[in-house]
């Protein structure tokens, strides 16, 4: 196994990753090419993905906003779980997160998705209850739930 920056050209392999996972949350226009396209665009150096021969096994979206780290996305195909390739994905994403100056990093984890918020924890995010979240869609987006 080996890990590597995310590339564009790895879109079609990561997203069928995505849709093996359940607990995923994506959608339509976020999550397209386009829309992955334009994250890497600006996060060259903090998404990685890993390989075992030509598969892709696990992914990690992260960037930043110059101040805060944002992590998205992260998966390991369910036959490769158990192996720390999770754990080393968040590793690399935080080291370089870190090489850019960032010192925190927060994540959004559904709370239907018990085995996602489990890693998490196990990885040292903690839960924040002091936080409402809230979002607004600027545009029509269809949701598309793993």
């Amino acid at each position: 196994m080996t890990i590597r920056k995310m590339v564009i050209s790895d879109y079609d392999k990561v997203y069928s990753l995505w849709l093996s996972c359940k607990g995923m949350g994506l959608n339509d226009l976020d999550d397209s090419r386009e829309g992955i396209a334009r994250y890497l665009e600006r996060n060259p150096e903090t998404c990685f993905v890993a390989e075992d021969g030509e598969d892709i096994i696990g992914v990690i979206i992260a960037g930043h906003d110059g101040r805060r780290g944002y992590i998205y996305h992260t998966a390991v195909s369910p036959e490769h779980r158990g192996q720390d390739i999770g754990t080393k994905l968040v590793d690399t994403a935080m080291n370089a997160l870190k090489e850019q100056g960032i010192n925190k990093v927060a994540l959004v984890c559904f709370s239907k998705n018990d085995g996602g918020n489990t890693f998490w924890e196990k990885t040292g995010f903690t839960q924040r209850t002091d936080l409402c979240y809230r979002n607004k869609a600027l545009s029509d987006m269809k949701r598309i739930d793993t």
